[in-house]
């Protein structure tokens, strides 16, 4: 087949992001499948171009790079500006691009218009992933409060859903949440994936002195308010206050708060900001974690999210502990891999990373159970081989 898909993160193992849409075409390009990715320049990501448009081969994969950088530190209408901007470029490409298939992955759900335009002038074969609900999540969160665009927002998110040929959504919990608005439609459910071989690679020592043979809970990726970061910095200033600073918490990403974070709890030495690093040198601390926070705000469509630092950790034999009360918590309780939590009660936080220190065989325990689930159901190249699956169903049917 020859695939084109619409994404605007893409990026590597070099980069300091999320790496599923290479190792899922990665896997796919290796099955003797072509594959062409648009996409944008993520700060978080390892893409570079230096013309406006540039075709790079990454392992086998067309890279289009359009030249239009997001940043999670842009001001709204910013990231609005550059999320229209690389749709309208992807519309010419959506039509002059050859192609079996089309994948236009969300979000931003703008994505969705170079899809809908090469199903409908094109007459490819549609598939649309949905990584978050949207705009339900951009509501809850208040970002969008006015009742015509609310109202123009639901009529775009079910024009994608009508249009597409299959729904990949990134969780049950969406999977769920669509196929009760829309029974009709076809939709499986692919989750973030667990690169077992990158993240079960042996322990070595850390390069951040500070914390090697020290009991650390880490968080990775962006420090902002949809991530309840400020939780963690409450729960580190407990653990200050209640003399358990031999329990660190590390963040590791950046983000909106970060500065902002750091200076209010400077004074809390138990607490470190380590900045962005690639994946490869991301692992080992995850590895040498005592557990990973998944925290997010107490929002429904949140409690539907996948985030990566959930399966990398597992992958990694490292508990997590979680904050939301959706198909996560199911899974950890199913599993015996970890807790959830409060998301606003920091003392609760605290109680479960004494319990995890102090009971370090209970800790090993949870991580193995962890990595043993990820095995059989997160390996990135199960999940690669699922969607692939059901993608050659529709363009075979």
């Amino acid at each position: 087949m020859k695939i084109v898909y619409f994404y605007q993160y893409f990026s590597t193992p070099k980069g300091s992001w999320g790496t599923r849409v290479y190792e899922f075409t990665k896997n796919w390009v290796d099955k003797g499948h072509e594959v062409t990715v648009i996409s944008s320049i993520y700060s978080k990501s390892d893409l570079k171009a230096s013309s406006f448009t540039e075709d790079q081969n990454i392992d086998g994969i067309n890279v289009k790079v359009v030249n239009i950088t997001i940043d999670n530190k842009q001001s709204f209408v910013k990231r609005v500006y550059s999320f229209i901007a690389y749709s309208l470029i992807s519309v010419y490409y959506a039509l002059i691009l050859k192609c079996d298939v089309v994948v236009a992955s969300s979000g931003p759900i703008t994505t969705g218009v170079p899809g809908i335009i090469a199903k409908v002038f094109k007459n490819r074969k549609f598939v649309f992933e949905v990584r978050d609900l949207w705009p339900e999540g951009a509501i809850e969160l208040g970002i969008i409060n006015n009742k015509r665009i609310k109202n123009i927002a639901y009529k775009f998110e079910e024009l994608c859903y009508k249009k597409s040929d299959l729904i990949v959504a990134l969780s049950p919990g969406m999977k769920s949440n669509i196929e009760n608005r829309f029974p009709e439609m076809k939709v499986i459910s692919v989750t973030n994936s667990a690169n077992i071989e990158l993240f079960s690679s042996p322990k070595e020592k850390l390069s951040f002195e500070e914390l090697n043979n020290k009991k650390f809970a880490i968080y990775t990726g962006n420090i902002g308010l949809v991530n309840n970061s400020e939780l963690l910095c409450k729960a580190a200033l407990r653990l200050f206050e209640i003399n358990r600073r031999d329990i660190k918490i590390v963040f590791i990403g950046d983000g909106q708060l970060k500065e902002g974070l750091k200076e209010k709890y400077n004074h809390v030495d138990n607490l470190f900001f380590l900045d962005l690093m690639p994946k490869n040198d991301l692992v080992n601390y995850v590895k040498n974690a005592m557990v990973s926070l998944v925290p997010l705000a107490n929002t429904p469509m949140l409690a539907t999210s996948s985030p990566n630092k959930l399966f990398e950790s597992m992958a990694a034999s490292v508990p997590v502990i979680n904050t939301t009360n959706g198909w996560i918590k199911d899974m950890l309780d199913k599993t015996n891999s970890g807790f959830t939590v409060s998301p606003v009660d920091e003392n609760e936080l605290v109680r479960k990373l004494i319990f995890l220190a102090d009971n370090e065989k209970v800790s090993t325990q949870m991580g193995e159970n962890g990595y043993n689930y990820a095995v059989k159901a997160f390996d990135k190249d199960i999940l690669s081989d699922k969607m692939l699956n059901n993608i050659e169903k529709i363009v075979y049917a």
